[in-house]
Order: C-alpha cells, then sequence, then structure tokens
C-alpha cells in the first residue's frame, strides 16, 4: 500500500474537503479524488461519505484513517533518524508557533539558533494551538508550541507562565478595579481569538466554573484588532500579562483577572515516543537555557 493516497485522505479530513487537500498536498483536486478512489478499491470498501458536507469518513475509513496518521508519523521519523546520521550540519526543524505569544518568547532564539546551527532550516507553520497539537501527533512537526493542559499523547517542556489581564473599555463600571473577576464581567460581551486558539478553551472553562457562559462579540487571530474592538467599546478581551506589556493599548483599561485557573502556560510539546533530530534536541536545550523552567 503506498503512503500517497493516504496521506491524500487525511487532508481530505483534516481540511474539510477535496479542494483544500489538494492545496496542502500541493496536486490538484482530480488527482487527490482518484487517490482515494484508487485506495477504496485496492481495499474493497468506501472510506468517504462525498454525499456529506463536508465529507464524512465511513466505519471502514475510521479505521483506515487512525492507521494512516499512525503510518505518516512513523515516516516522519524515519526521516528524522535519517537526519540525524548528519548532525547538526544539514537538516530541518519542523517547528509550529502560535500567534499569540511567540513575538516575545521565541524571536529572539530563533537568533540564537541561527547564529550557532546556520546550516540547520527552520520550516515553520503558524497555527492555533490546537491545529499544532494535532500537526505534532500527525508527525507533521517534531515540536509546537501550545498552552497547558497538553494532550495525553505528548510531552512537554515547560517555557513560560504569564497572569491574564482583561482588558476593558475606559467606560466599563470595572475599568477602574485594581482586580476583576470574570463573574464580574458576565454581563460583557466578551472578544475572543478565533477557532483553534487556546486560550479559548482556558476562559471558557473558567466561566463554566464561575456559573455562566459568556456571550461573543466577535472573534479574531489578530491581538491589535482585538485591542481595537476593546477600545471602540465592542466588549471585553484577555491577553496574557507580556502581551499586554509588549503593545501601546491606549483607550483601554487593563486590569488583572483574579480568577484562579486561568493562567497562560506555554510549553514545546512533542508526540510521546517520537523521535526528536539533533535540531529539534538542540532548539529545546537553547530553550531551557533561555528561560529556565522554575522548580
Amino acid at each position: 500500500m503506498e503512503l500517497r493516497p493516504l496521506r491524500a485522505l487525511v487532508e481530505i479530513v483534516r481540511q474539510g474537503g477535496f479542494s483544500q487537500a489538494a492545496r496542502a498536498v500541493h496536486a490538484t483536486q482530480p488527482t487527490v479524488s482518484k487517490a482515494v478512489r484508487q485506495l477504496e478499491d485496492e481495499l474493497g470498501m468506501a472510506l468517504l461519505d462525498r454525499q456529506a458536507q463536508p465529507p464524512r469518513l465511513t466505519q471502514a475509513g475510521e479505521i483506515v484513517y487512525r492507521r494512516a496518521v499512525s503510518m505518516l508519523a512513523e515516516r516522519e521519523d524515519l526521516r528524522a533518524e535519517l537526519d540525524e546520521l548528519r548532525g547538526l550540519k544539514r537538516g530541518t526543524l519542523r517547528l509550529g508557533l502560535p500567534p499569540l505569544g511567540s513575538a516575545s518568547l521565541f524571536a529572539p532564539l530563533f537568533v540564537r539558533f541561527r547564529s550557532r546551527y546556520p546550516a540547520i532550516d527552520i520550516s515553520l507553520v503558524e497555527h492555533g494551538s490546537r491545529r499544532l497539537e494535532e500537526m505534532v501527533m500527525a508527525g507533521e512537526l517534531e515540536l509546537a508550541a501550545s498552552l497547558t493542559p497538553v494532550p495525553a499523547d505528548c510531552e512537554w517542556q515547560p517555557v513560560a507562565r504569564e497572569p491574564l489581564m482583561a482588558l476593558l473599555p475606559p467606560d466599563h463600571p470595572r475599568a477602574r478595579d485594581s482586580r476583576v473577576g470574570l463573574r464580574d464581567l458576565r454581563d460583557s460581551p466578551f472578544i475572543l481569538f478565533e477557532g483553534g486558539f487556546a486560550l479559548n478553551r482556558i476562559l471558557e472553562q473558567a466561566c463554566r466554573r464561575a456559573g455562566f457562559s459568556p456571550t461573543t462579540a466577535a472573534r479574531s487571530g489578530q491581538i491589535d484588532f482585538i485591542i481595537a474592538l476593546v477600545a471602540a467599546g465592542l466588549g471585553v478581551a484577555f491577553l496574557p500579562r507580556m502581551e499586554v506589556q509588549s503593545r501601546r493599548h491606549g483607550g483601554v483599561r487593563v486590569v488583572p483577572l483574579e480568577d484562579r485557573g486561568t493562567d497562560w502556560e506555554m510549553g514545546l510539546i512533542w508526540r510521546r515516543g517520537g523521535h526528536l533530530s539533533p535540531a529539534a534536541q538542540a532548539w529545546l536545550a537553547l530553550t531551557r537555557q533561555a528561560r529556565p523552567a522554575p522548580a
């Protein structure tokens, strides 16, 4: 069985359609469709319900999909082990970073890494933490930055821990408080990040513990745009302290969030039991040196 049709099936499910999968594997839509059809012919069973939108896996497809993800991950491990033979004189670090926090935490590390290992290429992917976790589990990335709690199938190394700050319009009733709780903000619309950002999960869980479900006024993947929406009075938003400190936020009041369990903790994750290339190990070591984990 060839791996190319399996990759096509995995991407159709992951991307939500044939056209999107074709872009992901740099092929045409007919090529992707033909590859999956040939795989179905080889196995003698339908793997996708093509009438559903987006296409859904059949029972047989669920089994093949799970095996395909595992096989593709093993292939990436094989490539990584072969790269290891070359040492740090050649190779690629497949790294995933989320938009939130990466500029402050990882931009300086890029400079140091490139200075020490100029022959190592960094293949960088930027997505929300949930999508990065999926890519790590599929073997598409060696390392990714994500928020705790991390998936059970991943190992991780702490990078930073920051309290969350509430961003309030200047005329908000709590704008002059020294601290604020989520329960105090239950009647205010929330401005959240778009789907795939793990910070949403932290906030939604904390709101449930506080006894309410927040009303969402807007979602965005752009931090500066979220701050601007708060300044315009659309609602309240939340950012880790370091992101607030690194940005201008005129017209917005910043108040520490007092709820327990809302700390923003970033770590580097990798697949449990997966092979880490020398480049990935060097990145982890550099991260430990730059920001030693607390005892």
